[in-house]
């Protein structure tokens, strides 16, 4: 016995397709950002240093003295000086009265003459600083100086942008060249 056969031909099916690739477009804007500093405050207060030079006494030393206190030292020289007149004189006079009558004749006239006018000896000589060693005082009231810093903090201001985005989506058409077929023959 025979059986019979079965005989199958396919044909595939052909598509002609058109692939159009889909488009994406991202695109990120840079962020604006500003930055500002502002400047620390600085706060300086100071007081100043006082110097105080007093040289009145180094300028007397030099003899430079106002006229008020030149004009009282030269009454008080004047004044001891007279005195050392009266007193000079008064001793010459009691020279005179205890030698008149004892037949000395001029004699104690010469004597005063000699005291009065012979030859007189410099005093020591000596190196004299002029002005003297102290005589200028010096007073110093240091300055004081203080500083206040404040620093600032930064101001940022940042403005984010978003992405910009663009997407076509792919397409794809197709047409059938050839359809599909399936044959069954059976031989038997």
């Amino acid at each position: 016995m025979r059986l019979p056969q079965i005989q199958i031909r396919t044909t595939d099916i052909k598509m002609n397709l058109q692939i159009d690739k889909p488009k994406q477009h991202i695109e990120q804007p840079r962020a604006k950002q500003t930055i500002e500093q502002p400047a620390a405050i600085l706060d300086i207060n100071t007081t100043r240093g006082q110097l105080k030079i007093d040289s009145s006494q180094a300028r007397r030393d030099l003899g430079l003295i106002g006229p008020l206190e030149s004009g009282k030292n030269y009454a008080e020289k004047g004044k001891r000086e007279s005195l050392k007149g009266m007193a000079r004189r008064a001793s010459e006079g009691r020279q005179l009265m205890e030698s008149a009558g004892k037949d000395q004749g001029r004699a104690p006239l010469q004597s005063i003459a000699k005291q009065n006018h012979g030859p007189k000896r410099p005093g020591p000589y000596n190196i004299k600083f002029v002005p003297s060693i102290g005589s200028v005082k010096i007073d110093y009231t240091p300055g004081k100086t203080d500083i206040n810093f404040t620093p600032q903090k930064p101001k940022i201001d940042v403005q984010v942008n978003k992405p910009i985005h663009k997407y076509t989506p792919g397409d794809v058409t197709g047409t059938m060249l050839q359809r599909p077929d399936v044959e069954i023959d059976v031989i038997g």
